[in-house]
């Protein structure tokens, strides 16, 4: 609902049905290719040596026991988040036949792979793993690199290929424009509606994340919980404080822009969303402090290079996963 929220927001008022009706065939698109495919690729078993690292599952297919009920729901909702990352900055462009088919390939094979590599038991990269890489593996708790670099890259690549939309960075005859042509959503209600949506739902992926992990578990929800509203909020009022003082260096009127706060607090939940079981909170307002940042250079860059995102997925989701992952590594804490 938040995706869905935000993309219509973010779109014209006459490319809002279509929007919709994208964000609804990635849940089921996910739910098919997950149920037939991907959870088999993700975490089925990998043959009679369970010491054993694989490059992809190979049981389960179609095929849940009542043990895989309750994780398959789970993992669900982070496969259609993955793809619905790609409705956004693909918006007001795509084939409706094209777009389902893309759904059920992301979700049944491209995302069950990065799963099965971080979050499996036999993922060469994995924690949980017997024999990780280099004998740490990466840590990746709820998906900053698992589902937001997979969906951001994927944005990023069907956004080349696709090119912009009319009038976004050319003219009426194709030649180039002096400056990008803004084209701003119809309604700034629904944006804000979607991302504090997301932002709720974003409790439930980080903290409901520690259900796997056997002891301790009160405890690693309630950091989690903690650490994400943290890196959120730093990371919105970063961006904004930022762009307030470009736009006034530019225009010389200083103007608080409530997307950049919005796609700010977005990047900031996203980056934090890797290591919000492991680092403190000051480390997790660092991080999101750091995310705003990270967002406005990167939207900033996709102008520069004439690729048009038209909800900003690749700098929230690409850029801001990227950072997460990174800042893991700097920020972790033992204890």
């Amino acid at each position: 609902a938040g995706f869905a929220m935000l993309c219509a927001g973010s779109v014209r008022l006459k490319n809002v049905r279509n929007s919709m009706l994208k964000n609804l065939l990635d849940a089921c698109g996910a739910a098919l290719g997950f149920f037939f495919f991907g959870f088999a690729f993700a975490f089925g078993d990998n043959g009679s040596d369970s010491t054993r690292n694989s490059v992809i599952g190979t049981s389960k297919f179609a095929s849940l026991s009542p043990d895989d009920h309750a994780l398959w729901v789970f993992e669900f909702a982070f496969a259609s988040a993955c793809a619905t990352i790609v409705a956004g900055a693909l918006a007001e462009r795509c084939q409706m036949a094209a777009y389902l088919c893309y759904s059920i390939f992301l979700t049944g094979l491209i995302y069950p792979f990065v799963v099965h590599t971080m979050w499996s038991t036999h993922g060469f990269l994995s924690i949980y793993s017997s024999n990780p890489l280099w004998g740490s593996g990466a840590i990746d708790f709820a998906g900053s690199g698992v589902v937001h670099i997979t969906g951001g890259a994927t944005a990023l690549f069907a956004t080349i290929v696709l090119g912009p939309r009319r009038g976004r960075f050319h003219d009426a005859a194709g030649a180039k424009l002096d400056k990008a042509n803004l084209m701003p959503g119809h309604s700034v209600a629904l944006q804000v509606l979607g991302t504090l949506i997301l932002w709720f739902g974003w409790f439930g992926f980080n903290a409901g994340s520690a259900l796997t992990v056997k002891s301790l578990n009160e405890s690693i929800a309630a950091l989690c919980a903690a650490t994400t509203a943290i890196s959120g909020a730093a990371g919105g009022v970063s961006a904004l404080v930022v762009n307030l003082f470009w736009v006034e260096t530019q225009t010389g009127e200083a103007t608080f822009d409530i997307v950049m706060l919005m796609n700010g607090a977005l990047c900031g939940l996203v980056a934090i969303t890797s290591g919000c079981a492991v680092v403190d909170p000051w480390a997790a307002f660092l991080i999101g402090m750091m995310a705003g940042l990270v967002y406005i250079s990167a939207s900033k860059l996709l102008v520069r290079l004439s690729i048009d995102d038209a909800v900003d997925a690749i700098p929230v989701h690409l850029a801001g996963g990227i950072w997460g992952m990174i800042a893991t590594g700097l920020f972790f804490q033992t204890s």
